[in-house]
């Protein structure tokens, strides 16, 4: 009798977790569009000096350094205003993620905010999504703020502010390939 209450226990709470195990799927599919994260940012103070190091760490090529476009085309705005913000770029494409080195230059940004309040780290994490302003504006309906937005080549980015309900920044990423 015992046995089979708490084979009969082990089996409801089973079947819950399941539910719940799905129902989460469910959501980060609805945010993000799956629940597959697809980069880590790391904002850092040197970025070619970062990324010597990190590519002795990681034994792979020291990746070419990118400078990210300037306003007119990049149509870059920080906490809702128009910025001059530019960032030093690097790109470690790993099998499954890729880790983005970001030495921010130019005008006011999430970059040069967060180095100067928290030094070197991590900055965010990142989801490729389908539809930026739908994603935009469930993120804040749950509370989450946009803090900058741009345009790059081939597709578009957002940073959310998700520090009180996550501890973190998350961006989204789409694609115009």
């Amino acid at each position: 009798m015992k046995t089979t209450f708490l084979l009969l226990l082990l089996g409801s709470i089973a079947l819950l977790g399941f539910a719940l195990m799905q129902k989460q799927n469910e959501t980060a599919k609805k945010v993000f569009g799956g629940n597959r994260v697809t980069q880590i940012g790391l904002v850092v103070r040197d970025v070619e000096r970062s990324a010597r190091a990190y590519a002795d760490l990681l034994g792979v090529e020291v990746p070419n350094v990118i400078i990210t476009d300037p306003l007119e085309q990049a149509h870059t705005e920080f906490r809702g205003e128009p910025t001059e913000a530019r960032a030093k770029l690097a790109f470690f494409h790993l099998e499954n993620i890729s880790i983005e080195l970001i030495e921010p230059i130019g005008g006011p940004s999430t970059w040069q905010e967060f180095l100067e309040t928290r030094g070197e780290g991590i900055h965010h994490i990142a989801f490729q999504v389908d539809g930026m302003d739908k994603h935009i504006t469930l993120l804040e309906s749950k509370g989450a703020r946009l803090e900058q937005r741009g345009d790059f080549t081939g597709g578009s980015y957002a940073y959310i502010d998700a520090q009180k309900q996550l501890g973190l920044i998350l961006e989204l990423l789409t694609s115009t390939d």
